[in-house]
């Protein structure tokens, strides 16, 4: 029995419309979606009834935050990072500014009373600076690159254009990755360094009580190696540094949580304690350099005038005589000429 070529060509494509009609109903069936998935009133009843923070899916690799399919409080993160925290940051920081300048204006540079006396006494060895300048340098870097990630849109990339602001802020972030890690070695070593020195005592009170001499001349009360606002600098910086060492070790190795809301808490712990911080260290810098006459060398050369050590730190002055370290020790005091 022959067939014929048109009866051939029939039977094809009846075979042809038969194969593409049916696989749209095989696909269906294999690759059918659960009842889960499609309905969203079921995905926002997850939220209400379920975990708050975000919605999750099944998966089959080892990444735990791989799994959140929605975050509603991602959205209360991102208003915070854009909106609520530069606000913040400009309050503390121009604030600090504004009244440094207020109190620089007010009372003027505090002045050794009786000038120099030529004597110089050590206050800070060789080691005890390259700790502290070596985490000062560190902190300076970290605030300044910290500061590109909320203002550098709004005041850098409008007066440098796109080119520049995407170099300044790639080397910033390497920067502010690598210089993380001196910055916790120089905490932990200004921590068993200065420690002992430290300690609140009463004295400390009869201090404060007195505005530490800042206010006026002739009022300095007494104090010991480290005063009370020295003191107040000292725990800002362990307190405030060990809170943005803790948070800032979760931003640079986020797997460690491995959770995506943890990981936003510390991203906010981490940016208000370092605006925050900032402005306190703008306070410690006036001091030590334009709103006291002879601060600096005590981290500059190492040493102070004696004058200026009786001044702000009579105590520590006696408790150095009496170790013989204090030259001239027993004969007159060296005061300038009138």
């Amino acid at each position: 029995m022959s067939i014929s070529l048109s009866t051939l060509k029939t039977v094809c494509a009846a075979i042809a419309l038969l194969f593409v009609l049916a696989q749209p109903a095989t696909a269906q069936q294999s690759f059918k979606p659960t009842a889960d998935a499609v309905h969203e009133d079921q995905l926002l009843q997850a939220i209400r009834d379920g975990d708050k923070t975000k919605i999750t899916g099944r998966i089959t690799i080892p990444d735990p935050m791989a799994s959140s399919l929605i975050q509603p409080l991602g959205r209360d993160w991102r208003d915070f990072q854009r909106s609520k925290l530069p606000i913040l940051g400009g309050v503390a920081i121009l604030g600090m500014l504004a009244i440094l300048a207020i109190f620089l204006a007010i009372r003027g540079r505090i002045r050794i009373e009786h000038g120099f006396s030529g004597i110089k006494i050590l206050r800070f060895a060789s080691f005890e600076r390259f700790v502290h300048w070596m985490t000062a340098t560190c902190f300076v870097i970290l605030a300044l690159s910290g500061l590109n990630i909320s203002f550098g849109r709004v005041l850098i990339l409008p007066l440098f254009g796109a080119d520049a602001f995407a170099t300044l802020t790639a080397w910033g972030k390497i920067a502010h990755n690598y210089l993380a890690f001196p910055f916790m070695l120089g905490l932990v070593l200004m921590f068993f360094i200065w420690i002992k020195d430290n300690i609140p005592g009463r004295v400390d009170f009869i201090w404060l009580k007195k505005g530490g001499g800042l206010l006026k001349n002739g009022e300095h009360p007494p104090a010991k190696r480290f005063n009370a606002g020295q003191k107040g600098v000292f725990w800002m910086v362990i307190v405030g540094g060990a809170l943005m060492s803790v948070s800032g070790w979760f931003l640079l190795f986020p797997y460690i949580p491995a959770n995506v809301t943890v990981l936003q808490f510390w991203t906010i712990i981490h940016a208000v304690i370092a605006m925050l911080f900032m402005a306190g260290i703008l306070a410690h810098i006036y001091i030590g350099t334009v709103g006291m006459e002879g601060a600096f060398d005590a981290m500059g050369t190492g040493e102070v005038d004696l004058n200026w050590a009786e001044q702000h730190h009579s105590l520590w002055v006696e408790e150095e005589e009496e170790k013989g370290h204090v030259p001239g020790t027993g004969s007159p005091r060296a005061m300038p000429a009138e």
